[in-house]
């Protein structure tokens, strides 16, 4: 834990829930005449900044990711090889129970038929209790063990073709999940590919890929050869010129016709229906598990990099689901305005957000990855100078008013 977050470690625990006043792709506006309102109830979270409990005087890496499992477990993989030289460190690998106590930690070196990932990125546990890693470095494979470590298969390797028409390959995957109907694995591939692509989540074996809206996912043109002296710098003017001027979008405008990488998370909902998050794109797109475009729903898509300090400008990172029956809650995590808002799934009605950017317990720092256990606990991961995992305590619902959309 570095020494800025030290001086917030004595902060109460922070009450995240709220009214939301916006839709998830609008900027707050004083001047806007009332709308109609009703009244809806939201889920209630309060952070517990004590969780989880770090032994051995570990530090965490960057924790690009967590999981939970069926026993409401939660497993996180972060990335050792950030930790400072001479500073302990445990395996990338972990699991605690729901009271934060360590159970285990594996993982960390490449073994006999598979490639530990340079740059861990996304974890998840199936429904059988299987173990999915994925890696974004230069790492082109996601990679599936049993609870206790022991390899079971990869998929894809590093150094193979990479483009978005290969069906064996990869090209820095972010994110996994297994669907337990059809036991496949949806992967969001991701950083330099930019398709979901499913395989059979027992043999490996392809099954098929689309990208944004459906459509299929194409690479980009060859680049055009790099502008040197005057005319270089003509061009990189006219480029902040134009992010400059950019501060507003066009309602009707349905986005880019492919995915904007990185493709970065990637869930399916009991229902069948499967929500990627396009973070480049700011948005996420739903679709039934054949690939068939549903909807899109915009996620602070006025968030720019030239648009007052939005960081990068990526928005749409992660998202998870209430553990109710019917998965009534969309929850997604929006990175550089660093907050998670709270959608009504069925209609993808903008219901909450909550969270600040900041290192103290409740807000967000460079926010990627989280997951729902099975209390309906929040779990978000945090890279960059984040470096931590936060347990959000689910605490029921309470009733707030939102404008009628």
């Amino acid at each position: 834990m570095n020494s800025k977050r030290n001086l917030w470690l004595s902060a109460a625990i922070v009450l995240v829930a709220g009214g939301a006043f916006v839709m998830a792709g609008s900027h707050w506006a004083s001047a806007t005449p009332p709308r109609p309102a009703s009244k809806v109830e939201v889920p209630k979270f309060v952070v517990d900044p004590s969780w989880p409990h770090i032994p051995n005087g570990w530090t965490l890496g960057q924790v690009s990711s967590a999981a939970s499992d069926t026993d409401g477990n939660i497993w996180i993989v972060h990335r050792t090889r950030t930790v400072k030289p001479g500073v302990k460190t445990g395996p990338p690998v972990m699991e605690f129970d729901p009271a934060g106590n360590y159970i285990q930690g594996w993982g960390g070196q490449s073994g006999d038929g598979y490639t530990w990932p340079s740059t861990e990125h996304g974890i998840t546990v199936d429904y059988k209790g299987n173990v999915w890693i994925s890696g974004n470095g230069n790492d082109d494979q996601i990679l599936k063990f049993t609870k206790d470590g022991k390899f079971l298969m990869q998929i894809g390797r590093a150094a193979q073709k990479k483009t978005n028409a290969d069906t064996t390959s990869l090209w820095r995957p972010a994110d996994v999940f297994v669907y337990p109907k059809t036991n496949e694995i949806f992967v969001a591939d991701g950083y330099g590919n930019k398709r979901v692509i499913v395989f059979d989540a027992e043999t490996g074996a392809y099954k098929r890929m689309w990208g944004a809206f459906g459509n299929t996912p194409m690479d980009d043109p060859p680049r055009p050869p790099a502008l040197t002296g005057e005319a270089a710098r003509a061009a990189a003017a006219e480029e902040e010129a134009n992010r400059t001027l950019a501060t507003g979008f066009d309602p009707k405008d349905p986005g880019p016709a492919q995915f904007v990488p990185p493709v970065h998370g990637i869930k399916v909902a009991n229902d069948g229906l499967v929500y990627v998050a396009d973070r480049g794109g700011k948005r996420v797109q739903v679709f039934t598990t054949d690939g068939k475009y549903m909807t899109q729903v915009w996620i602070d898509r006025w968030c720019l990099v030239a648009g007052g300090g939005c960081n990068n400008g990526n928005t749409a990172a992660s998202v998870a689901f209430s553990p109710d029956p019917g998965q009534r809650f969309l929850y997604v995590a929006s990175r550089s305005p660093a907050r998670i808002w709270v959608f009504d799934r069925k209609t993808l009605q903008a219901l909450d957000s909550f969270g600040r950017p900041g290192i103290a317990p409740g807000e967000f720092d460079v926010l990627h990855h989280m997951t729902t256990d099975n209390k309906g606990n929040l779990y978000t991961s945090e890279v960059e100078d984040g470096r931590r995992v936060q347990k959000f305590v689910f605490k029921g619902r309470v009733s707030i008013t939102v404008p009628v959309s």
